[in-house]
């Protein structure tokens, strides 16, 4: 599959090939043994997480995993949810578990990523997979930047020697990515919001990853003629002159925002970005995708090495 075939990178059909990938791995693993299982833990009423829930359990009943989700109250009590995670934690029956952020306030939710085995950690937050993330070892990766390499690979794009800059340094994507990055030999900058001179360091980079979570923050400026540049960013406009600013002469964006009130929208100005980028990711259809997609890679390959460990046993 070409990198370069089209500028706009369809992750939606990239994550379509990895769930068919997953799915022939789950039917062969059912014949072995069992399909896998992840128990997501769903605490309180957010709706974004709710979505995020529901699309994850679509995707294990497309795959064939054994998806559970279970939903708490927001004033579960802390010791609760730990005692939950404990026992996932010895079900053998379990292999993935997925504590959904954000949490309701008043949650520890560093003890909680703590709590889960790092075995069974397929979002790849757990403390001890994060060393091993930048020891170079063998660990499950968060979704996201996992994702995103898996794509860039998949488009045959060369990233060794690569200048790359990562603007956001969460341990969800951001420091995350800039490990993977690593990996591929790139030669790595991560950007926050302390960093001065944020556009000219920008227009340095042959790959951009901007995940900070602010509308339109990546404009023409912040890149270079042939730059590729990465989306992660997922926020919502709610104002019609948003619309006009971000997507001018767009009108499938305006009928969407007059019937649902809102449209998604990355962290890079895309409209204006495109001309310039030799490949861009869209919002919605880019990166969000792949992360579940990962997700489902994450599990099926827990279940793999936890029946290995098994039978090693």
């Amino acid at each position: 599959m070409p990198f370069y075939t089209d500028r706009v990178l369809n992750g939606s059909a990239v994550a379509k090939v990895i769930r068919s990938e997953v799915a022939d791995g789950v039917k062969e693993l059912a014949k072995k043994h069992r399909a896998p299982r992840l128990v997501v833990l769903l605490v309180g009423e957010d709706p974004a997480s709710k979505i995020y829930v529901g699309n994850k359990t679509k995707a294990c009943a497309e795959v064939g995993i054994d998806g559970e989700t279970v939903e708490l109250p927001a004033s579960t009590p802390q010791e609760e949810l730990l005692e939950r995670i404990e026992s996932l934690n010895e079900d053998d029956s379990v292999d993935g578990i997925l504590v959904q952020l954000p949490l309701p306030e008043g949650h520890d939710v560093a003890q909680l990523q703590w709590t889960v085995s790092p075995d069974k950690d397929v979002d790849g937050l757990h403390p001890i997979n994060a060393g091993k993330l930048w020891q170079d070892q063998d660990c499950f990766v968060p979704c996201t930047p996992a994702g995103i390499i898996e794509m860039l690979e998949r488009r045959e794009f060369e990233m060794a020697g690569r200048h790359a800059v990562v603007v956001g340094r969460s341990a969800i994507v951001g420091k995350p990515m800039a490990a993977l990055l690593l990996r591929q030999n790139c030669t790595v900058t991560v950007c926050h919001s302390r960093t001065k001179s944020l556009e000219e360091t920008c227009r340095e980079a042959d790959i951009l990853v901007a995940a900070v979570g602010q509308v339109g923050l990546i404009g023409p400026n912040h890149v270079q003629a042939g730059a590729v540049v990465i989306d992660v960013g997922m926020n919502r406009l709610t104002e019609r002159r948003q619309i006009d600013h971000y997507y001018p002469g767009d009108e499938k964006r305006r009928r969407a925002f007059e019937k649902k009130g809102s449209v998604l929208i990355g962290d890079v100005d895309f409209t204006r970005v495109l001309p310039k980028a030799s490949a861009i990711t869209p919002v919605p259809g880019g990166v969000g995708p792949l992360t579940i997609a990962m997700l489902m890679v994450n599990t099926l390959e827990s279940a793999k090495r936890r029946l290995q460990r098994t039978k090693g046993d």
